[in-house]
């Protein structure tokens, strides 16, 4: 894992962690330093707004993903099938990095134009951290 960098955003500081398995994944999706994930990192200033945690459709930022939604996505089938849900080896890493257990975990998107980082994010007193643990790229671009 590393610090990608802390954020002042709008909603308070924002702390990101790139994890191995990002790169993992976008080396693989042929994303990694790509102009589309560049673009979907520098959304971070946008922050993570918890009175409107959910996206509002064409709208860069942070936000959450959960289970309610129907069908389920892709993003949700790769964040809780694919990860959270299943005995992955980074879960304990990013428990203690985050400081939260999992049930206290918020999965989030961090959205631009092509490309869905996918992560989670826990929030404390000094503000917010967000682990990036997966990538979900637009099958139109």
């Amino acid at each position: 894992m590393a610090t990608l960098g802390e954020f002042d955003t709008p909603h308070g500081r924002l702390s990101v962690i790139v994890t191995a398995r990002l790169r993992k994944k976008c080396r693989k999706g042929k994303v990694w330093k790509s102009i589309a994930m560049l673009s979907a990192l520098k959304n971070v200033a946008y922050g993570f707004d918890a009175q409107a945690p959910r996206s509002r459709g064409g709208v860069d930022g942070v936000f959450r993903v959960d289970r309610s939604f129907r069908p389920a996505n892709s993003m949700m089938k790769k964040l809780f099938g694919g990860f959270i849900d299943k005995p992955d080896p980074l879960i304990p890493l990013l428990v203690g990095a985050l400081g939260a257990p999992v049930e206290e975990w918020i999965p989030v998107r961090l959205v631009s134009h092509h490309l869905r980082l996918l992560g989670v994010l826990s929030q404390g007193r000094s503000g917010a951290l967000l682990a990036l643990v997966d990538q979900d790229s637009d099958k139109r671009g």
